[in-house]
C-alpha cells in the first residue's frame, strides 16, 4: 500500500489516450498477463496486479460477451492448476504465483466465483479435469461455512468477503454467494451439491429482508446498517428476481445517499457498529463511506432492470470519471475524487472496466 502511495505521489497515474471506450479496452489489454496467460485485477502499474477469484468472477460475463473467451479459459486454467498444487483454493494468487487470502480467513466467494466463471465460460473440460479437486473444495466450504441445521452461514465465524475489512456475523453477501453457488452447481450437474437441500431464496428473504424499510440486512448481528453490497448482490447474483423488491431497494439506497457522489457506497456514513479488522487503520474509511466502482457497476446492472433512464445517468457519471482521469479508478472519496490517505492511493486501470463496456453495450441496445 505504501509503495503505491509513494509511486503515485512521484509519478502520478498512468493515463490512457482516447474516450472512455478506448481507455477501457486498453486497460483490459494491460490487465492480461501475456507471460503467464491470466487476467490480473489491475495492470502492472496498479496495486492489485494479481489474480483474485472474486474480482475475476465479477468480470467474467462481461469479458466473455466482449470476446475474451480464450483469455478467460486461460485464466481459469492458470488459477486451478496453482490451487490444485497448493491443495486448496485461496482468494488470490500473488504475482510470483503464491496463493493467499486476505485477511487470513476462509473466503467463501473464492470457490463460488470460480465455479460461476467455469459455468459462464462453459469450461466443461476444466471442470472434468479438476472434478475431484473441486468436489473436495465444495465439501470443505460446506463443513467450514454452513450451519447444517439452518443452511445459513455460521454466526460463530468471520470470513474474508467482498468487504474484506469488515467483521460480520453471517453476512447477507456470504449467504447469497452460497445460494448462487448452489444454483450454479445445479446447472453444472457433474459436481457435488451439498447445498441443494436448502432454499436460499427463501432463507435470504426470511432472514435478511426488511419489508417495511425496503432493504436487506448487512448481517445477522442485529445491527440495522444499510450497506451497498448486501443490497446489490441478491439481485446481481440472480438469487432474488422480484421486481417490486428491487425497486424498493433502489429507492432505499438512493434515500440514504449511497449513490452519491456516484454509485455505490458500502455505507452512507461511518457506523460505530461496523466492526473492522485492525489493518483498516492503514486506510481509514477504505470500505465505509467511499464509492466503489466494482459494486457501483453491479448496482447499475440491477438498476437497468428497473429504471433504464437512471441506469444510463449512472453510467454517464462513470464515463466522465474515466475520461477525466484517463484510467479506471478503484474507489472515490465522498468529495468525488480518487480515494487517498497518508498511506494509500486508490488503485487504477482496473479490470472492472470490462463491466463498464458491457453495460454500455446493453444500454445502447435498449430502444
Amino acid at each position: 500500500m505504501l509503495k503505491r502511495r509513494i509511486r503515485v505521489l512521484f509519478k502520478g497515474l498512468k493515463q490512457y489516450p482516447g474516450n472512455a471506450d478506448d481507455i477501457a479496452k486498453q486497460i483490459i489489454k494491460d490487465c492480461y498477463n501475456k507471460e503467464k496467460d491470466y487476467f490480473m485485477v489491475s495492470s502492472p502499474n496498479g496495486h492489485f496486479n494479481e489474480f483474485y477469484c472474486r474480482d475475476f468472477g465479477w468480470c467474467t460475463e462481461a469479458l466473455l460477451k466482449l470476446g475474451y473467451r480464450n483469455e478467460v479459459i486461460n485464466t481459469l486454467e492458470y488459477a486451478l492448476k496453482i490451487f490444485d498444487n497448493h491443495g486448496r483454493i485461496e482468494q488470490s494468487i500473488n504475482p510470483s504465483g503464491k496463493p493467499f487470502t486476505f485477511p487470513d480467513k476462509y473466503s467463501p466467494d473464492a470457490l463460488a466465483f470460480l465455479v460461476r466463471s467455469l459455468k459462464l465460460a462453459k469450461a466443461f473440460d476444466l471442470i472434468k479435469k479438476y472434478k475431484s479437486f473441486l468436489n473436495n473444495e465444495i465439501k470443505r466450504y460446506y463443513v467450514l461455512v454452513i450451519d447444517e441445521s439452518t443452511g445459513l452461514v455460521r454466526k460463530d465465524k468471520t470470513f474474508s468477503s467482498m468487504k474484506d475489512h469488515a467483521l460480520r456475523q453471517s453476512s447477507c453477501y456470504d449467504n447469497v454467494i452460497t445460494g448462487m453457488l448452489s444454483n450454479d452447481l445445479h446447472e453444472i450437474k457433474i459436481l457435488n451439491n451439498p447445498f441443494k437441500k436448502y432454499d436460499y431464496r427463501k432463507i435470504i428473504i426470511d432472514d435478511f429482508w426488511n419489508e417495511d424499510r425496503g432493504y436487506f440486512l448487512d448481517d445477522l448481528s442485529g445491527n440495522k446498517i444499510i450497506c451497498g453490497d448486501a443490497n446489490v448482490i441478491p439481485f446481481w447474483s440472480g438469487l432474488i428476481d422480484d421486481k417490486s423488491m428491487l425497486k424498493k431497494t433502489i429507492n432505499t439506497l438512493r434515500k440514504n445517499g449511497l449513490d452519491k457522489p456516484l454509485p455505490l457506497k458500502y455505507a452512507g456514513k461511518k457506523y460505530k457498529e461496523h466492526e473492522m479488522i485492525s489493518e483498516e487503520v492503514l486506510a481509514s474509511g477504505y470500505e465505509r463511506e467511499t464509492a466503489w466502482a466494482h459494486v457501483g457497476l453491479m448496482y447499475i446492472k440491477i438498476v437497468l432492470k428497473a429504471d433504464k433512464k437512471l441506469a444510463k445517468e449512472y453510467l454517464e457519471q462513470y464515463r466522465k470519471k474515466i475520461e477525466k482521469y484517463h484510467t479506471f479508478i478503484e474507489l472515490y472519496s465522498p468529495d468525488g475524487k480518487p480515494f487517498k490517505t497518508l498511506l494509500y492511493y486508490a488503485d487504477e486501470s482496473m479490470l472492472w472496466a470490462a463491466n463498464y463496456l458491457y453495460l454500455k453495450k446493453q444500454i445502447i441496445s435498449i430502444p
